[in-house]
Protein backbone atom coordinates (compact mmCIF):
# COMPACT_ATOMS: atom_id res chain seq x y z
CA UNK A 1 0.00 0.00 0.00
CA UNK A 2 0.80 3.48 -0.51
CA UNK A 3 3.06 5.01 2.18
CA UNK A 4 3.97 9.02 2.78
CA UNK A 5 6.77 10.05 5.19
CA UNK A 6 7.86 13.64 6.05
CA UNK A 7 10.76 14.36 7.48
CA UNK A 8 13.31 17.13 8.22
CA UNK A 9 10.83 19.77 10.77
CA UNK A 10 12.90 21.34 13.87
CA UNK A 11 12.92 24.04 15.96
CA UNK A 12 14.62 27.03 13.81
CA UNK A 13 15.54 30.62 14.71
CA UNK A 14 13.49 33.13 12.83
CA UNK A 15 15.22 33.79 9.80
CA UNK A 16 16.90 30.11 9.82
CA UNK A 17 16.54 27.50 6.91
CA UNK A 18 15.35 23.76 6.77
CA UNK A 19 15.24 21.51 4.26
CA UNK A 20 12.12 19.12 4.42
CA UNK A 21 11.64 15.81 2.52
CA UNK A 22 8.98 13.38 1.87
CA UNK A 23 9.04 10.05 0.77
CA UNK A 24 6.36 7.93 -0.99
CA UNK A 25 6.44 4.29 -1.16
CA UNK A 26 3.91 2.08 -3.14
CA UNK A 27 3.41 4.31 -5.42
CA UNK A 28 3.96 5.56 -9.30
CA UNK A 29 5.30 8.33 -7.73
CA UNK A 30 6.66 9.88 -11.04
CA UNK A 31 2.99 9.75 -12.95
CA UNK A 32 1.59 12.10 -10.10
CA UNK A 33 2.56 15.29 -9.07
CA UNK A 34 2.79 16.67 -5.75
CA UNK A 35 2.01 19.08 -3.04
CA UNK A 36 3.03 20.44 0.12
CA UNK A 37 0.64 21.68 3.19
CA UNK A 38 0.84 23.02 6.71
CA UNK A 39 -1.12 22.95 9.66
CA UNK A 40 -0.86 26.11 12.05
CA UNK A 41 -2.25 25.44 15.80
CA UNK A 42 -5.95 25.99 15.91
CA UNK A 43 -5.91 26.89 12.11
CA UNK A 44 -7.22 24.73 9.03
CA UNK A 45 -4.55 23.35 6.73
CA UNK A 46 -3.59 25.60 4.40
CA UNK A 47 -1.65 24.85 0.76
CA UNK A 48 1.68 25.73 0.49
CA UNK A 49 3.23 24.43 -3.04
CA UNK A 50 3.12 21.96 -5.94
CA UNK A 51 5.36 20.22 -8.49
CA UNK A 52 4.31 18.31 -11.31
CA UNK A 53 5.67 15.11 -12.04
CA UNK A 54 8.77 16.24 -13.73
CA UNK A 55 9.68 18.98 -11.45
CA UNK A 56 9.58 21.37 -14.32
CA UNK A 57 6.79 23.41 -13.00
CA UNK A 58 5.64 24.54 -9.43
CA UNK A 59 3.48 26.71 -7.88
CA UNK A 60 3.77 28.34 -4.43
CA UNK A 61 0.99 30.06 -2.15
CA UNK A 62 1.51 34.21 -1.68
CA UNK A 63 2.42 33.67 2.01
CA UNK A 64 5.90 31.14 1.01
CA UNK A 65 6.22 32.77 -2.92
CA UNK A 66 10.16 33.55 -2.88
CA UNK A 67 11.05 31.98 0.10
CA UNK A 68 10.41 28.46 -0.27
CA UNK A 69 10.81 26.01 -3.38
CA UNK A 70 9.76 22.69 -3.92
CA UNK A 71 11.47 20.00 -5.80
CA UNK A 72 11.31 16.10 -6.42
CA UNK A 73 13.86 13.45 -7.02
CA UNK A 74 11.68 10.46 -9.12
CA UNK A 75 14.61 8.38 -8.86
CA UNK A 76 14.13 8.52 -5.14
CA UNK A 77 10.37 8.87 -5.06
CA UNK A 78 11.05 11.83 -3.00
CA UNK A 79 9.45 15.32 -2.90
CA UNK A 80 11.25 18.59 -0.99
CA UNK A 81 10.19 21.73 0.92
CA UNK A 82 13.32 24.22 0.95
CA UNK A 83 11.73 26.90 3.64
CA UNK A 84 14.04 29.92 4.03
CA UNK A 85 13.88 32.94 5.62
CA UNK A 86 11.93 31.47 8.05
CA UNK A 87 9.48 33.36 10.09
CA UNK A 88 6.99 32.85 13.36
CA UNK A 89 4.39 32.40 11.14
CA UNK A 90 5.68 29.89 9.43
CA UNK A 91 5.23 27.72 12.95
CA UNK A 92 3.22 24.59 11.73
CA UNK A 93 2.78 20.96 10.91
CA UNK A 94 4.01 20.46 7.45
CA UNK A 95 2.42 17.54 5.60
CA UNK A 96 2.84 15.89 1.73
CA UNK A 97 0.07 14.87 -0.49
CA UNK A 98 0.36 12.70 -3.41
CA UNK A 99 -2.81 11.76 -4.87
CA UNK A 100 -3.17 9.16 -7.85
CA UNK A 101 -6.26 7.91 -9.52
CA UNK A 102 -7.64 5.53 -6.54
CA UNK A 103 -6.89 8.36 -3.49
CA UNK A 104 -5.39 10.88 -1.77
CA UNK A 105 -2.42 9.89 1.06
CA UNK A 106 -1.17 12.04 3.51
CA UNK A 107 2.16 11.63 5.52
CA UNK A 108 1.85 12.05 9.66
CA UNK A 109 3.60 15.48 8.97
CA UNK A 110 6.96 16.81 10.23
CA UNK A 111 6.92 19.74 12.94
CA UNK A 112 8.20 23.08 11.76
CA UNK A 113 8.56 25.91 15.25
CA UNK A 114 10.31 29.01 14.45
CA UNK A 115 11.40 30.61 17.70
CA UNK A 116 14.05 32.51 18.95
Amino acid sequence: QVQVVESGGALVQPGGSLRLSCAVSGSIFSSYAMEWYRQAPGKQREWVAVINTGGGSTNYADSVKGRFTISRDNTKNTVYLQVNSLKAEDTAVYYCLYRDFRSAYWGQGTQVTVSS
